[in-house]
């Protein structure tokens, strides 16, 4: 998930040093969004492996 936001990041910076403003503000606002998720989804994980050993 991480990877896939620096992905987008890079290829939002890319872009707008290119001068490509919608691409570069689409591809910031993707990579923003997966690193929220991705956070979530780390968060949620650490919660649900915190659980008594099953035997």
């Amino acid at each position: 998930m991480f990877g896939w936001a620096i992905t987008f990041l890079v290829i939002g910076l890319i872009a707008a040093v290119l001068g490509f403003s919608g691409i570069a503000g689409t591809a910031t606002n993707i990579a923003w969004i997966l690193f929220v998720v991705g956070i979530i989804l780390a968060v949620v994980f650490a919660v649900m492996g915190r659980g008594r050993p099953r035997v």
